[in-house]
C-alpha cells in the first residue's frame, strides 16, 4: 500500500556524524545569497524575499510557486522550540509525531508520502540514507539557531533532483552580523522540561561568525492512551534528552572571493514504552533509541564581474548514526541494532545576469550515498546537471523554468522539469499564478540492496525504477487597503506512479503503486493595526491509492489554523495559535488493525513575552490549553496541557 512504508513508524531515526568541510555556504538550497532578507508568511508581504523557488533571492510577488516562510521572529513570538512545532500551522502539511518531543516525526506535503519531501539545512541535504525510505526525522531538530524556514510545495525535482516529488523544506540558520553579541535562554515547565541555549555572534564586511549551543530535555511525557494499558500495569513516560552544537563562519578574502563554512552536530537519546507481542501490549520497560547527526558544508564564492556572473563551488558531507536497543522480559536492554548513513556531495553553480530582469542559473552536482549496518554495506552515486531561466518582463509578468538531468549508477538517467509563470494585473494588483512540473524519488539503498534472508525471506530489488510524479497548481493572491488585507487560494493536483511497494509474493519490492492527490490551500491575513495582526489558513486534501481505490493513511482532508499576534505595549508581546486537524484514516498502534478512522482535534497554544530591560526578557507559554487527549498517530498521545516559562538575556550587539 502506498502509505504504509511511509507512515511514521515506531523506530526513531537516530543520527550521527563527524565534521568535515572546506569553506562553506552562506545559504539555503543551492547556496543562498547574503542579500536574502527574512520574510514573513507567503503573501503577507509581497515585497519580501524568498530563495527556494528558484535558488536565487527573489521578491515573493515575482514567484509563482506556493511557498510559505516561517521567520525567526515568528518562532520566537510563538515560542516554538522544535521544528515540528514551527511547521505545525503551515498550509499543505500534515505532521505526525510519535510520543511528543524527540519522537519520530514525519511530514506529509500535499498528500504525498513523508519521504517525498526533500529537506535542506544551509544547503545540505538532510534526508537520511540509512532509513528504509530515506525520509528526514523532523523530531530531532531544535529551532534556537534557525533564521528562516521556507516550505516550497509541489514537484521540485527540476531544480532539486531526487526526493523532491512533494516539495522542499529549506532551513537557513542565523548568520552573524554587527558588534559581538551574547545570548542565553533558560526554560522550564511541564513534562519534566528543562531547556537551555547560548549563542555568540557578530560580523563585519570581511568576517562573520555565529556559534550556538542548545539543550532540550523532557523526561515525563505520557504517550500511551490509558485504554491500551493492561489493568494494574504501570507504563513509564517518554524521556528525551538532546544537545545541538552549530557554527557558521564567513570570510571575504578579497573583494571578489569569499569562503564560508557551516557545521552542525546533534546528539540525543529517546526512551519510550516498549510493546511486546502481537497484537502489542505496552510493557513497564522502555526501549532506547540513540542518534548522532553531523553535517557540514564548505563553499567558495567567486564574483569577478560585480554580480553579472557569480560562481560557487561547494562540498558537503553528512553522517547519520542511529541505534536502537529493546528490553528483554526482565527489562534489560539488549544489544544495539545500528544503522549508519553517509552522503558526500560536490556541486558547482553559476548565476548569469543576461540582462536586467533576465537570469540563467546553471549547475553540476555529484553525490554518493552509503549505508552500513551490522552485516551489510551498500553505496550508490549520482551525477546531475540543471539549467534554469528566470525572467521579469515590465515588472508585471514573471517566469521561472528549469530542466534537470540525473544519471544514477543504479537506475540510469532521469529528466525532470518545471515551469512557473505569474502575472500581476494592473490597477487591482491581483496576482495570478500557476506551475506545472515533474518530480521523482530514487529507490533507497535499503530498497535496492538490503537482504533480510534467511530470517525474514525478504530481499532488495536492484531493478527498481524511480517513483515519478506530475503535478500542477493554479491560484491567485489579492492585496487590499495598502496590503493591510490579503487573501488567496491555490488549487493543486499530483499524479504519482511507479510507487515502490511490497510485491505480490511479499518477498521484495516492486514498482506497482499509483496515487493521486488534489486539494486547495487558502489564506487570509489582516493587519488591524501595526500592533495587532491575524492570519488564517485552510487546506483541503484528498489523497487516494489508485491501485487499492481507497484513501491514503494519515492524510486528513481538512486542516485549518489561525494565529494572532498583539503588542499592546512596546515591551509586551502576546500570541495565540489555534490548529484544527480533521479526521483521517490510520492503523492502530501496531497495525494489527490496518485501517480505521482516526479522530480529529483542535489545539490552542498561547505565548507571552515581556521585556523587563533592554537586555533581559521573561516569557511564558501554554501548549494544548484545553488538555486535549488526542492520538496522532493512533495509539500515541500528543502531549497534554503544558505550562512553561523562563528568562532570556542578550548582551552586546
Amino acid at each position: 500500500m502506498f502509505s504504509l512504508s511511509q507512515a511514521a513508524g515506531r523506530g526513531r531515526l537516530l543520527l550521527s556524524v563527524s565534521l568535515l568541510g572546506l569553506a562553506c555556504s552562506a545559504g539555503a538550497a543551492l547556496g543562498q545569497d547574503r542579500a536574502a532578507a527574512p520574510a514573513a508568511q507567503d503573501s503577507v508581504a509581497l515585497d519580501e524575499i524568498v530563495v527556494s523557488p528558484t535558488g536565487k533571492p527573489t521578491p515573493v510577488r515575482e514567484v509563482a510557486s506556493s511557498v510559505t516562510v516561517v521567520t525567526a521572529e515568528e518562532i520566537e513570538q510563538q515560542q516554538r522550540r522544535t521544528l515540528p512545532q514551527a511547521l505545525a500551522t503551515v498550509p499543505g502539511l500534515n505532521l505526525v509525531q510519535i510520543g511528543g518531543p524527540g519522537g519520530q516525526t514525519s511530514v506529509f506535503m500535499r498528500g504525498t508520502n513523508s519521504n517525498h519531501v526533500k529537506v535542506l539545512i544551509d544547503g545540505i541535504e538532510a534526508n537520511d540514507p540509512s532509513t528504509p525510505n530515506r525520509s528526514f526525522d523532523f523530531g530531532s531538530m531544535q529551532t534556537d539557531d534557525i533564521e528562516r524556514i521556507e516550505v516550497l510545495r509541489g514537484p521540485q525535482s527540476g531544480l532539486y533532483g531526487a526526493n523532491a516529488l512533494g516539495g522542499v523544506i529549506s532551513i537557513t540558520t542565523r548568520r552573524g552580523e554587527g558588534p559581538p553579541k551574547v545570548t542565553a535562554r533558560v526554560e522550564a515547565g511541564s513534562h519534566g522540561t528543562f531547556n537551555q541555549s547560548a549563542g555568540f555572534s557578530g560580523g563585519t564586511d570581511r568576517f562573520d561568525y555565529a556559534f550556538n549551543l542548545s539543550h532540550f530535555r523532557s523526561d515525563s511525557t505520557d504517550s500511551v492512551p490509558s485504554q491500551l494499558i493492561p489493568p494494574g500495569r504501570k507504563v513509564r513516560p517518554n524521556a528525551y534528552d538532546s544537545y545541538t552544537y552549530s557554527a557558521r563562519l564567513g570570510f571575504a578574502l578579497t573583494d571578489t572571493l569569499r569562503v564560508n563554512w557551516t557545521g552542525r552536530y546533534t546528539d540525543g537519546k529517546f526512551l519510550n514504552p516498549y510493546d511486546a507481542g502481537y497484537p502489542s501490549v505496552p510493557t513497564p520497560y522502555r526501549s532506547s533509541q540513540n542518534y548522532a547527526q553531523a553535517m557540514t558544508r564548505g563553499e567558495v564564492v567567486w564574483d569577478p564581474f560585480a554580480g553579472r556572473f557569480v560562481s560557487r563551488l561547494g562540498v558537503s558531507y553528512t553522517n547519520q548514526d542511529r541505534f536502537n536497543r529493546s528490553p528483554n522480559a526482565f527489562g534489560l536492554l539488549g544489544l544495539p541494532t545500528e544503522y549508519l548513513g553517509e552522503r558526500t556531495k560536490v556541486d558547482w553553480r553559476g548565476d548569469l545576469d543576461i540582462a536586467k530582469g533576465h537570469n540563467l542559473i546553471m549547475g553540476l552536482q555529484y553525490e554518493r550515498e552509503r549505508l552500513e549496518t551490522t552485516n551489510f554495506t551498500a553505496s550508490n552515486g549520482n551525477r546531475a546537471a540543471f539549467l534554469e531561466y528566470q525572467g521579469n518582463i515590465q515588472d508585471r509578468l514573471f517566469l521561472a523554468a528549469n530542466i534537470r538531468r540525473d544519471d544514477d549508477d543504479s537506475y540510469g538517467g532521469h529528466t525532470t522539469w518545471r515551469v512557473a509563470p505569474a502575472v500581476i494585473l494592473p490597477w487591482t494588483d491581483t496576482k495570478l499564478k500557476a506551475s506545472y512540473g515533474t518530480g521523482f524519488k530514487a529507490p533507497t539503498l535499503n530498497e535496492l540492496f538490503v537482504d533480510y534472508r534467511p530470517g525474514y525471506n525478504f530481499h532488495g530489488n536492484p531493478d527498481l525504477r524511480p517513483e515519478e510524479s506530475r503535478g500542477w497548481d493554479v491560484g491567485f493572491e489579492q492585496p487590499l487597503f495598502d496590503r493591510k488585507l490579503q487573501f488567496g487560494a491555490t488549487w493543486f493536483q499530483n499524479s504519482i506512479r511507479n510507487l515502490i511497494v511490497t510485491n505480490a509474493t511479499f518477498d521484495s519490492y516492486a514498482n506497482v503503486g499509483r496515487a493521486r492527490t488534489n486539494g486547495v490551500e487558502a489564506f487570509a491575513a489582516l493587519e488591524i493595526s501595526p500592533q495587532f495582526r491575524i492570519r488564517a489558513d485552510y487546506t483541503f486534501t484528498l489523497a487516494k491509492d489508485e491501485s487499492a481505490r481507497q484513501e491514503l493513511l494519515r492524510r486528513p482532508r481538512h486542516k485549518a489554523s489561525a494565529t494572532a499576534t498583539w503588542t499592546p505595549m512596546e515591551k509586551l508581546t502576546l500570541s495565540a495559535t489555534l490548529i484544527y486537524v480533521g479526521p483521517w484514516i490510520d492503523g492502530n498502534r501496531d497495525f494489527s488493525v490496518s485501517r480505521l478512522k482516526a479522530k480529529g482535534a483542535t489545539l490552542v497554544n498561547l505565548a507571552a513575552e515581556y521585556k523587563a530591560t533592554d537586555k533581559v526578557a521573561v516569557f511564558g507559554r501554554i501548549d494544548n490549553l484545553f488538555d486535549k487527549r488526542w492520538e496522532n498517530p493512533v495509539g500515541f498521545l500528543v502531549p497534554g496541557f503544558g505550562a512553561f516559562g523562563g528568562i532570556k538575556v542578550a548582551l552586546g550587539g
